[in-house]
């Protein structure tokens, strides 16, 4: 039985798709981007409650917003947030690597047939998708079949391959897979995730600098103490609630990014197809091979960090070697809704 005999096979509204999940990625960046600035701001509001306690929680907030007194923790937290930003994106494609057996092929170095087939089809997807600058082109040895995409710009970008994959798709589907991984790097929605991840880990850590601060406050039975109880009460809720937002924040722009990213493999090919049944092909492998992907998965260090870069969620399969706090949801769409937005739905039983 071929893969998709059980779905019945329609079109893709790739450019419906691609637009409603560019709207949804820049969504979730502004509400990183607001929740890590308010964290900076309730900060800021600790910081001068306990300067000033004679004040009241509602004059000190007046003061901040109309500048009469400097939110310096905010400006300090929007510099920190600037240099770890710079510090993932410079080293970001040797973090994506790390841990795994690779070698890279170029035009010149490609050896074997398959090496060769795969550096014309990366080039030939590049032409395609109108990128300025050819990515660098990994392949990794490793045996089940995956695939992901790095790099902050074109200039920077890299697309990787496991050796599984390679030998396991077929021509055209290896293409749909490099297709898909290169429109990540033309919609530029890796700079985004990179973006998203940093603020995150940030907002836990700046609400947890938050929360000790009130812990230890010496101000708690001051004049304003019913202000201050209210404010403390609010950081002691967001410092339990914040981590749980910024990882559905996470899996919601992951999955949107996938999508982007399915609908823009059929833009560049024109067909469906190919993609749906590599899809499949991936799952069903992962599927049977499950306790073996577990250890190889488990055994490779940096796999929680390449986990949502991936094509495939080794979670979705079983293999839950991956952990997390992120363990709990899934940073990838189920392989019947991805299959739905290109076009193919299941058939009734």
């Amino acid at each position: 039985m071929k893969p998709l005999d059980n779905y019945h096979a329609g079109t893709a509204n790739w450019r419906e798709v691609i637009r409603q999940n560019k709207n949804k990625s820049r969504l979730v960046i502004f509400s990183f981007i607001a929740i890590y600035m308010l964290v900076g701001f309730l900060l800021d509001l600790v910081i001068y409650a306990e300067m000033y306690p004679r004040a009241s929680i509602s004059t000190i907030l007046h003061a901040l917003m109309t500048l009469q007194l400097e939110p310096i923790a905010t400006i300090i937290a929007g510099i920190v947030a600037i240099i770890s930003i710079w510090i993932t994106i410079s080293f970001h494609n040797k973090i994506m690597l790390f841990g795994t057996d690779y070698h890279e092929i170029t035009a010149e170095n490609a050896k074997t047939f398959e090496e060769k087939q795969l550096y014309n089809t990366v080039e030939e997807m590049k032409l395609a998708a109108g990128l300025s600058y050819m990515p660098r082109v990994y392949i990794i040895n490793a045996e089940y079949m995956n695939a992901f995409a790095s790099g902050y710009t074109e200039k920077s970008a890299m697309v990787a391959i496991t050796k599984g994959l390679l030998e396991k798709l077929d021509r055209d589907e290896t293409t749909a897979v490099m297709a898909h991984e290169l429109s990540h790097i033309k919609h530029l929605d890796i700079k985004l995730t990179l973006v998203a991840t940093v603020l995150a880990n940030l907002i836990v850590t700046a609400i947890d600098i938050v929360f000790y601060n009130v812990l230890f406050s010496s101000n708690r039975n001051s004049e304003n103490s019913k202000g201050r109880a209210n404010l403390y009460l609010i950081i002691v809720i967001l410092r339990f609630i914040l981590p749980l937002i910024t990882v559905i924040l996470l899996m919601f722009l992951s999955r949107s990014r996938e999508y982007m990213a399915d609908a823009g493999c059929v833009e560049l090919m024109r067909n469906n197809e190919p993609l749906a049944r590599a899809l499949m092909k991936i799952q069903s492998d992962h599927e049977e091979n499950e306790e073996k992907y577990s250890k190889a998965y488990e055994s490779t260090s940096s796999e929680a960090f390449r986990r949502e870069a991936y094509i495939f969620d080794p979670v979705l399969a079983g293999i839950d070697s991956v952990s997390s706090v992120a363990d709990f949801f899934s940073t990838h769409p189920g392989i019947n809704n991805r299959l739905k937005a290109l076009g193919f739905t299941a058939k009734k039983s």
